[in-house]
């Protein structure tokens, strides 16, 4: 990963087992990086060093279902309350009543959920791709902001999100070709994505219609690894860590959206944010749209401290531009005053 310093650390309790990575002075301003599907806590690999060189106490736990934390086999055990849980959990084990929480992809609904539920556990909150008042609130609220120019209601009813229906309506399918080759599946998945394909469909939103996420193939196809994203160290991580694991928890994260949707309900505040709000967009994401679609805009109305940005890249921002990526949240830290 680099130089610095990175530990390896669990937190038990009775009801969960978190590992985490951490890097930097035990004393720093806390700052945890929650990462999202199908990831793990070195998705965070270039973050970690960075902020810890910047003076930071920088974690990132693998989430529930992945790499070395807690298991379960019922799909209700992947339900944003017991994540959330979860993360009060690590904080308490940091000894820390606060901390900047940064989430991406599925890690976003949870850095949501604990500024709108936790807010006295929020610093400052930042989000990657996955903008506030969206997918934590279930999926109805994501189909109702599809842009139905690009997406047709008659032929993808759920817009991009088709492939979160596909999991709904068939999970043993969706998940047994990902078990059936994690390494083939990894390789595949991140990818950097291209200008070029800017205002097309998402491959996402065919899921459905082609009965799977690889036409009914029982595996996902070989493709080369993508060096600006992963090296061939990070794939074999991710790969080993899905073998043992499998794909169970981490797509049953997908099939809480009526859960996530009544723990919702619970937020302080009327969902309303007060703290320091960052959404960073990913130009060339096109199942996140945030750029032309309407999806970002519901979070522009919760969030009394917003700043936003784009990077120019795909859905896999902190490891395809991590510079980039680094760079932004430094400038909002400062200008926030936490840097």
């Amino acid at each position: 990963m680099s130089r610095t310093l990175i530990t390896e650390h669990t937190v038990k309790t009775d009801r969960h087992q978190t590992f985490y990575l951490a890097a930097g002075p035990e004393d720093g301003p806390l700052i945890i990086f929650v990462h999202g599907w199908p990831e793990m806590s070195i998705s965070w690999r270039h973050q970690l060093p960075f902020f810890a060189a910047m003076g930071f106490r920088a974690i990132a736990p693998d989430m529930r279902g992945y790499g070395r934390s807690g298991n379960y086999a019922e799909y209700g055990d992947y339900a944003q309350r017991h994540i959330v849980a979860d993360m009060r959990d690590l904080l308490a084990h940091l000894g820390r009543d606060s901390a900047v929480w940064v989430g991406h992809d599925w890690g976003s609904p949870v850095v949501w959920n604990i500024a709108s539920h936790h807010p006295e556990m929020c610093q400052a909150v930042a989000s990657l791709c996955v903008p506030y008042y969206t997918l934590e609130r279930g999926l109805d609220p994501l189909i109702g902001l599809v842009d139905r120019d690009l997406y047709p209601i008659d032929q993808f009813p759920a817009g991009q999100w088709e492939y979160m229906k596909f999991y709904e309506e068939n999970f043993a399918a969706a998940t047994a070709p990902m078990d059936a080759n994690p390494l083939a599946m990894i390789a595949l998945m991140f990818r950097k994505s291209t200008p070029e394909s800017f205002g097309t469909q998402s491959p996402t939103a065919f899921v459905r219609q082609h009965h799977g996420w690889f036409g009914g193939a029982p595996e996902a196809p070989l493709m080369p690894r993508d060096d600006d994203v992963l090296s061939e160290e990070d794939l074999h991580a991710y790969a080993s860590a899905l073998e043992r694991n499998g794909f169970f928890g981490p797509n049953a994260w997908y099939m809480n959206h009526e859960n996530n949707a009544a723990y919702f309900q619970e937020v302080v505040n009327d969902g309303v944010l007060s703290m320091p709000v960052l959404f960073i967009a990913a130009r060339y994401d096109y199942t996140c749209e945030s750029i032309t679609s309407a999806l970002p805009e519901p979070m522009r109305e919760k969030c009394t401290h917003l700043n936003e940005a784009i990077i120019d890249s795909g859905h896999w921002m902190a490891q395809e531009k991590p510079a980039e990526l680094n760079r932004t949240l430094t400038r909002w830290l400062a200008g926030i005053g936490l840097l």
